[in-house]
């Protein structure tokens, strides 16, 4: 049979479950890692900072030996360091000395794997032709969104049925998806990002106007989504004074899940409706989650919002990279490169206000999530503004 550009896609969809398996599996170990291996919390959070850290530097990396490798090896070196990482994952922590050493290794290859799949697996689907390229875009990334949800659900039923004591072998099936996908990638046609093979130069764009402002966009999206999915099991357990099961399921899983929802929703329906008023309107009801979950003094109010703030950035972030797309046919693997880069500074950004905001008053969250309400407000401004631009 041959591979069509529909495959491609597929591969792509499958391509983003990995990132989430990147981005998801390691948290749900944390306190085994803690008890397992005697490593204090302070190396544990060194953990999500380095994974963070090594990602943001691969995002700008990438741009510069990308295009020149070429994007299907780019691709099978993803994949390859993903599965390298999830088997060091589950074999290095037993065999070296200090485990903790162990885990970095782990952390470091998969890392570097997830931030080549960031930058690389959204100018693919650019590449590929479709009727759409918006709605293809928005149905990409919620695969991410099903991704969390899926890693959740999967990593929790073989804990509860198998014992959390064999994670290990959870960390070996995890494996088995980017050794999938990279075989998937072997074969499916692959186009380049732009006609003549070259993109733009990073001066070229940053010398762009409208590039600026969509990447003040993305790092508002990234900031957006963050600030509330990062603190929401937190903010549920401790500010709203619900049960961690119940914060967990309607204010972390509800979060992804109706962020999912979004995506999927423009994926079905994107070619009837504006990206750019979209787009505005999800800032817009961003902003409202904020304010109830912050201002509101319910519990239900708060878990409501935080729903709503997943169902409201679903497509900030999509859009904002088929809008560049749009505006700069030519910026290529740089541009992605950039895009990412921004929202994962927004990534970072907003959890990091959120939390200083919350500690400069007393330890309230729902102050600390008013605080970070600066970016939603902010992505809704550049969103009006980009709309009447179009």
């Amino acid at each position: 049979m041959k591979l069509s550009h529909k495959h491609t896609i597929y591969a792509c969809f499958l391509g983003y479950i990995v990132q989430a398996v990147i981005n998801s599996f390691a948290p749900l170990l944390f306190l085994t890692f803690q008890s397992q291996y005697d490593i204090p919390l302070s190396q544990i959070t060194l953990l999500i900072g380095f994974n963070f850290v090594v990602q943001l530097c691969v995002d700008f990396a990438s741009a510069g030996f990308a295009e020149r490798l070429g994007y299907r090896k780019s691709m099978l070196l993803a994949h390859g360091l993903c599965i390298a990482g999830f088997v060091c994952l589950g074999t290095l922590p037993e065999l070296l000395p200090n485990p903790f050493i162990g885990l970095l290794i782990a952390v470091f290859l998969y890392a570097v794997g997830g931030g080549l799949l960031e930058v690389l697996v959204s100018p693919i689907v650019e590449a590929c032709p479709t009727d759409n390229k918006e709605k293809a875009m928005s149905l990409l990334h919620s695969f991410y969104c099903w991704g969390v949800v899926l890693v959740i659900v999967l990593s929790t039923a073989f804990f509860a049925v198998f014992g959390i004591e064999n994670w290990r072998v959870l960390a070996f099936f995890w494996a088995v998806l980017p050794l999938a996908d990279g075989i998937l990638f072997l074969f499916v046609p692959i186009e380049k990002p732009v006609q003549n093979g070259k993109g733009m130069k990073l001066r070229e764009l940053m010398s762009s106007g409208k590039f600026i402002m969509l990447l003040l966009m993305m790092m508002c999206a990234g900031a957006s989504e963050q600030a509330v999915s990062q603190w929401a099991s937190t903010l549920c357990e401790n500010a709203l004074h619900v049960s961690k099961t119940l914060g967990d399921l309607c204010g972390t899983a509800g979060f992804a899940v109706l962020m999912g929802t979004s995506r999927a929703l423009f994926g079905k329906f994107g070619d009837r409706l504006s990206l750019s008023k979209a787009m505005s309107a999800s800032a817009v009801l961003c902003v409202f989650a904020y304010l109830l979950i912050s201002l509101v003094p319910s519990a239900a109010a708060g878990l409501i919002g935080c729903m709503l703030c997943g169902f409201g950035v679903g497509i900030l972030w999509p859009g904002t990279f088929s809008k560049s797309s749009a505006a700069l046919p030519e910026g290529g693997t740089m541009m992605f490169a950039l895009l990412a880069l921004a929202g994962d500074v927004g990534c970072a950004a907003g959890p990091a206000l959120a939390g200083f905001g919350a500690d400069a008053f007393g330890g309230d969250l729902r102050i600390g999530v008013l605080c970070a309400i600066v970016f939603p407000a902010v992505m809704t401004l550049l969103s009006i503004l980009n709309s009447r631009r179009d």
